[in-house]
């Protein structure tokens, strides 16, 4: 009987040591994984127009959080856009400010504004697609800025 005890006793040991095994192992993994990740702030600068994060216009958006991003991914967000001034316009976006400014080699700002002419308090929804190239390195955190310009 004491054989048999020592046998079970054995078992737990190894199904413990092999749990721990597995959990640091993960925990090693995650902190691989999350090393690749980069994270973003920026802002928004606004000229003629207003950018908003809820389709009311009653949230003035002047930011985006784009989040933890892996290499050779994109992540959408999505925003409203008013024209504020007193004739028809249109839009155009530039980005600038890239910190580190290695960063604007590895990433890429499209949105999906076709172009067409917003009246005077109409509002365009917006969706702005960053992409990061799978090739990028070394940047771990990055920011630039965004500029949308209502011309009449």
């Amino acid at each position: 009987m004491r054989s048999k005890e020592i046998l079970i006793a054995g078992a737990v040991l190894t199904l413990v040591a092999y749990t721990l095994t597995l959990s640091l192992a993960g925990e090693v993994f995650s902190a691989v994984q999350t090393s690749r990740k980069v994270s973003n702030s920026g802002t928004i600068t606004a000229v003629g127009v207003g950018v908003y994060s809820d389709s009311g216009c009653t949230q003035p958006l002047s930011s985006i959080d784009w989040g933890m991003l892996e290499p050779g991914s994109s992540t959408d967000k999505t925003c409203y856009i008013r024209n504020e001034g007193n004739s028809a316009s249109t839009l155009s976006m530039s980005t600038s400010n890239w910190n580190p400014s290695t960063a604007s080699s590895y990433m890429t700002l499209s949105w999906n504004y076709g172009g067409q002419s917003i009246n005077p308090n109409a509002v365009v929804q917006v969706k702005f697609t960053l992409s990061v190239s799978a090739s990028i390195n070394g940047i771990t955190s990055f920011s630039f800025d965004i500029t949308i310009v209502g011309t009449s």
